[in-house]
């Protein structure tokens, strides 16, 4: 008994804190986690072990897209659904290209809508995370609308994209004729942002774009950049792309310096 109490008060003495705890609380990174000997505590282990599960979760979490629709048919936004040529998730996941084009019945019912041009095609597609697109999507698209009517373009029904890559906008944005693809998009999950959304914008879409043709925006979430503040930031990037004819590269994000900005201004938000 006298050896199983002096080993309890010696356990008391056995994590070693690490000298750069205090900057934990800036920073949801794995930092500062001390360590048991060569290992690191249990509270540590289990915690990665729970946020690793998360990321799993938000990969192989289906696209729930009657919820979103149902949401943005309540904002007056009509919607459309297609879907990838990957089959399931399985294909998704280990055949990109599959997610970044058309399945057959998809690219001919957009055709067969023989739809009028338009600026502005948005697509909200699952990628990576649908829990991302569950949480984020419709909140950026409601902070968005009002820039867009200052700008008064005309917007395509909403498109839902299933088993989505990026480049599957341009194929979208191509078919609906639009000047300009948006396309949100859940977002690689990583072990402390699971529901992280990115924006993708491409001027004048069509299949074979180049990534260097795209602006993007990334961690769209509460805890990273809130939506208000990517609704403006998207929107700044679509004036300026109508007003030069082009993105990517060409377009530099100068939307957080006031020198900058012309129609679009922040709406309740601080740049």
């Amino acid at each position: 008994m006298r050896i199983m109490s002096s080993l309890s008060t010696e356990n008391n003495h056995i994590l070693e804190q690490d000298c750069w705890s205090e900057l934990r609380q800036f920073t949801d990174a794995r930092i500062a986690l001390g360590r048991t000997g060569a290992s690191l505590p249990t509270d540590e282990v289990l915690r990665f072990t729970l946020s690793h599960a998360r990321a799993k979760d938000s990969i192989h979490t289906p696209f729930d897209r009657e919820a979103v629709s149902m949401k943005l048919h309540q904002m007056g936004l009509e919607c459309l659904n297609v879907s990838s040529a990957a089959p399931n998730r399985s294909a998704y996941l280990t055949r990109p290209d599959l997610g970044r084009k058309l399945c057959e019945e998809s690219r001919e019912r957009l055709g067969a809508l023989n739809s009028t041009p338009v600026d502005i095609a948005i697509v909200i597609g699952d990628g990576l995370s649908s829990k991302a697109v569950h949480k984020q999507a419709v909140p950026l698209i409601s902070n968005l609308l009002p820039y867009l009517n200052v700008l008064g373009l005309s917007v395509a029904p909403i498109v839902l994209a299933e088993q989505s890559r990026v480049a599957l906008g341009d194929e979208i944005g191509a078919l609906l004729k639009a000047k300009l693809v948006a396309i949100l998009i859940g977002e690689r999950p990583g072990l402390s942002s699971p529901d992280s959304l990115g924006v993708y914008i491409t001027w004048n879409p069509c299949v074979g774009r180049l990534e260097s043709d795209r602006n993007c925006i990334s961690n769209v979430r509460p805890e990273g950049l809130s939506h208000a503040k990517a609704a403006f930031k998207m929107a700044w990037l679509i004036e300026n792309a109508f007003r030069l004819a082009k993105t990517g590269i060409e377009l530099k994000d100068q939307s957080d310096d006031k020198a900058f900005h012309q129609l679009v201004k922040p709406i309740n938000i601080l740049v």
